[in-house]
């Protein structure tokens, strides 16, 4: 590399990326730097026969970098005029961006830095075709053992890496009681206790039987329903088969030892849970707050369990350490029965009944928890082993932690300083946000082994998209699925922001869970529960599912895929205020009503509403920058097509737009040159974007997260020129969308409007700013 020119003889001769560079860095940018015509001697490196092999080192052994001759080979090779040409257009369209930037007006500040301070490449939209494909290329390259995989977001590879290392440490078959706990004396006095068994919510669980009549029941009869109000939670709703629904109290006070904590957590955690407690709370209820407590009451009687009221600012910690705590407490109490046994095993006379010690299930993960990014999976072993730290001086032993901290941490440094968003956008999108990990997690009393292979883990931890990867689809030569037969907790954090994603990972989830394995893994299957065997796992495990809002996919899921034989519990609280209440600006707000047969026909029907009806009337000059809010996709390339077909003065903005028709379309937009923008909200939600310009607003369909409404009526307050007057707002509704509609206008309104068929007209006069 020829050395760097600075100073006013560089700036002649530039073009103008050129000088921007050297205006911001002082400094000509390196790819600019002339190559020397001479070439390197080409190097020629034996890899050792163990370099494919994964690394297990310690935390404490580090690793010298080295520069690959793949890079070296790089930087001897010359630009091709057929590279040279695309850096070419790549370079005018960057400035054709700049330009538009600059012309944006007093935001100018905070917007450039979305479009230049490198939010993009963090906040990026996950690309599901893309990730299809580079998921069909990971497959190819996984380990037989099905275990986890790793992202190393340097690299922006898929490296498989599995802790081999640590494998008899941790083995479940080979390990005793005496070797777990110091304490085992305790362990055993407790469990030799009969009223501890018959009382423990645990025991009552997983040693229940079912029959074959009640197994027919499960799967045939519909389920009945009671209601009850519990005062922090609210409005509860239980459902069961086999028997009439029991409907809890809700426990003002909650005792320590009537929970049947595993030992060590009863201590660990109120220490851990301390920063969630007030003064308020009493003495004898000082581990718990209100929700915590009603919530962990639910967990603990193992019935299903649906909460939509999760808020990444206010609740979601709290939820996080509920659930973590329950699922650990069921792990530690898990592998401490098979311990147990195991010792009572060795001690044995050859030839005995084996018959009494079933105390495991087909393959050994027991907990899957279902987070969206890094940041969530990271926070969740920071809990877990924060719980299993009796004390200061009595830490456990993680082993690859330092790994685990590189490759799901985050540094702070990455995010531009100027950027400014809404504190739920600042909630969700902390940390790695990454969305394609899973990990597995062994546990035993005094260690956590991180990156454990899935057929040795305890806990597995991943986003949708990871498992999705493993699981893969029929026909497919790697994929896997066996890992899931025995999963007895299923939790599924933010349930929302996968409908963001690609719900249909979810989906091809849920099928795939408690399915029979293809293959033994090596289990003894004298120690496997009966309705393991039966096939009735499913009838077995506990789903938790969390989210911020009602959504009928969501509860599609929690109806359709939840056979727990306890129950399901469901949270459904009426919003009695909308979000159309935070609207700042004084707009008149159209609701039309559009018929539709059935769910199926809604797609059609909107589209032909809008076509014939609504648009119409916005084709005149007069009513331009006019914005079509569109929460679907398909819908949005339905009538990106149209417009297109109808030769309409249009421009389009979606979660796959790059960043310089970004923003040359909002620079179309808010001069006129454009009379309509079709806007996707999936964009909105990654990205948040100020639109200006907007005098006319048209919602295609209610917004799936309801305070979106108000987000995006309030943009038309950032329009410097227009009559207030001349706003408008009209949105589509049907009443298959009744949930999204009382979230916007409150339940009251949303009744009045079902029962009318006309459209009806609200006028909202900005008294809330």
């Amino acid at each position: 590399m020829g050395k760097r020119r600075g100073g006013r003889d560089l700036a002649r001769g530039l073009s103008k990326r050129q000088k921007k560079h050297l205006r911001d860095f002082g400094e000509q940018h390196p790819f600019h730097d002339p190559v020397s015509g001479r070439p390197e001697a080409t190097q020629i490196c034996e890899l050792s026969e163990n370099s494919d092999k994964s690394s297990s080192e310690s935390d404490s052994e580090t690793e010298v970098e080295q520069v690959s001759v793949y890079h070296k080979l790089l930087a001897t090779l010359k630009t091709s005029p057929e590279s040279a040409s695309e850096e070419e257009e790549d370079e005018s369209e960057s400035e054709e961006a700049e330009d538009s930037e600059t012309e944006m007006d007093s935001e100018g500040s905070q917007e450039t830095g979305e479009a230049d301070g490198g939010e993009e490449d963090k906040n990026d939209v996950p690309e599901q075709e893309e990730a299809a494909d580079t998921a069909e290329q990971t497959l190819g390259q996984e380990q037989a053992d099905g275990a986890n995989t790793s992202c190393d977001p340097s690299h922006g590879v898929i490296e498989e890496f599995t802790d081999v290392k640590h494998e008899s440490e941790f083995s479940l078959e080979t390990n005793f009681m005496e070797e777990e706990s110091g304490d085992c004396s305790a362990d055993k006095r407790d469990s030799s206790s009969s009223q501890a068994f018959s009382e423990d919510p645990f025991k009552q669980h997983m040693d229940k039987e079912l029959e074959e009549k009640e197994v027919e029941k499960l799967s045939t009869l519909p389920k009945t329903s009671s209601q009850s109000k519990w005062p922090r939670l609210g409005q509860l709703t239980f459902y069961s088969t086999l028997e009439k629904p029991k409907t809890l109290k809700a426990e003002k006070e909650v005792d320590m030892k009537q929970l049947y904590l595993h030992k060590p957590l009863e201590s660990t955690w109120p220490k851990v849970n301390k920063e969630f407690l007030s003064s308020v709370n009493k003495p004898s209820d000082a581990s718990f707050t209100p929700l915590q407590r009603e919530l962990f009451c639910i967990m603990n009687t193992y019935r299903d369990l649906f909460y939509p009221e999760r808020n990444a600012l206010t609740n979601g910690e709290e939820i996080r350490h509920a659930y973590c705590l329950h699922a650990l407490n069921h792990v530690l109490k898990a592998n401490s029965q098979v311990l147990s046994n195991n010792a009572k095993r060795r001690d044995q006379k050859p030839g005995a009944a084996n018959d009494d010690y079933r105390d495991q299930g087909l393959t050994r993960p027991k907990v899957l928890m279902i987070v969206p990014f890094r940041e969530c999976a990271l926070r969740i072993v920071h809990v877990l082993i924060s719980l299993l730290e009796v004390n200061d001086k009595r830490k456990i032993d993680v082993s690859n932690k330092k790994r685990f901290k590189g490759e799901f941490g985050s540094d702070p440094e990455e995010k531009p300083p100027n950027l400014k968003r809404p504190e739920d956008y600042e909630a969700v999108f902390a940390g790695n946000i990454d969305d394609h990990f899973r990990i597995g997690v062994a546990i035993l009393q005094k260690s956590m082994r991180l990156y454990a292979p899935f057929y040795s883990s305890d806990i597995i931890i991943a986003s949708p998209l990871g498992m999705r990867t493993i699981i893969g689809a029929e026909g497919e030569k790697k994929r896997d699925f066996d890992f899931l037969s025995s999963i007895e907790i299923l939790i599924i954090d933010q349930a929302d922001i996968y409908l963001m994603q690609n719900w249909e990972h979810v989906l091809h989830l849920m099928k795939h869970m408690n399915l029979l394995p293809l293959d033994s893994h090596g289990v003894d299957f004298s120690r496997v529960r009966m309705p393991n065997l039966s096939n009735w796992s499913k009838y077995y495990r506990q789903t938790l599912l969390f989210s911020s809002l009602q959504n009928p996919q969501i509860n599609s899921v929690f109806n359709k895929h939840c056979f727990n034989y306890v129950g399901q519990v469901a949270v459904h609280n009426l919003p009695l205020m909308g979000s159309i209440s935070h609207v700042v600006v004084q707009l008149p707000h159209v609701f039309r009503r559009l018929e539709a047969e059935n769910v199926t026909s809604v797609i059609d029907t909107r589209f032909q509403f809008f076509v014939n009806k609504v648009l119409p009337e916005y084709r005149d000059a007069v009513m331009s920058h006019t914005l079509v809010y569109v929460p679907s996709y398909f819908d949005y390339v339905r009538l990106r097509n149209y417009f297109k077909k109808e030769d309409l003065n249009f421009t389009h903005i979606c979660e796959y737009t790059k960043k310089a028709g970004v923003c040359r379309a909002r620079r179309f937009f808010l001069k006129g040159e454009k009379q309509f923008l079709l806007f996707t909200e999936r964009f909105h939600f990654y990205k948040r974007y100020t639109i200006k310009g907007i005098r006319n607003l048209i919602f295609y369909e209610l917004p799936t997260y309801s305070h979106f409404y108000s987000e995006i009526c309030n943009m038309m307050k950032a329009t410097d020129s227009g009559v207030d007057a001349t706003w408008t707002c009209t949105v589509l509704y049907s009443k298959y969308d009744a949930q999204k509609l009382a979230a916007v206008v409150g339940i009251d309104r949303t009744a009045q409007m079902l029962q009318s068929k006309k459209s009806v007209h609200l006028f909202v006069t900005g008294e809330n700013e």
